[in-house]
């Protein structure tokens, strides 16, 4: 069975979801996630400069994401496991600025999501997993900042009762000490 390309841009401007290239036989499965002419070809200018892979346990919250400076864009898939990844509109000109979108990613779908640049980006972790990130720019630690994850203002719908309820999350200490949406607008 061969699968090819399939883009659906979001209502969020320059957001996609994406079916990867996908082809299986006997003896198992292809995934091409990313290929730059295909991009291109439907009007997606990403062009790779670092890939790295997370490995995280079920519970884990990975809040809004995002560098202040050097921004961006991220093509991001659940390569095992399953991960409710979520999107939000940071761009102050936008229409949709605020709001946010959220998606299962998982390692049977095989689902891609393209977050573009001035883009938060996090996800709760569902069952184990290892999502795989291919970013059109370097990480820049000086820049990195973040939103919480329970901002009353961006109020995305996690869903804990997947995980038992949100009393298990895990989340980290530099998560516990992000900003607020409301510090993000005064900057």
């Amino acid at each position: 069975m061969i699968q090819k390309f399939e883009f659906q841009e979001l209502d969020l401007k320059g957001a996609y979801l994406i079916k990867p290239f996908h082809a299986t036989d006997e003896r198992g499965g292809f995934i091409k996630d990313y290929n730059i002419d295909t991009f291109k070809s439907n009007g997606i200018d990403y062009d790779l400069k670092e890939v790295f892979y997370t490995v995280s346990k079920r519970g884990v919250i990975r809040a809004l994401h995002f560098q202040l400076v050097k921004q961006q864009a991220k093509l991001v898939r659940c390569v095992s496991g399953h991960v409710y990844d979520v999107i939000a509109d940071l761009r102050p000109d936008s229409p949709t600025f605020g709001q946010w979108r959220g998606f299962h990613l998982t390692g049977e779908n095989t689902l891609s999501l393209l977050v573009p640049e001035f883009f938060g980006h996090g996800y709760l972790v569902i069952d184990d997993s290892i999502v795989s990130y291919k970013c059109g720019e370097v990480f820049y630690g000086e820049g990195d900042s973040g939103i919480m994850y329970n901002d009353p203002d961006l109020n995305i719908e996690w869903p804990f009762e997947a995980i038992g309820g949100e009393e298990n999350l895990i989340i980290s200490d530099k998560d516990r000490n992000l900003m607020s949406f409301q510090d993000y607008k005064a900057l």
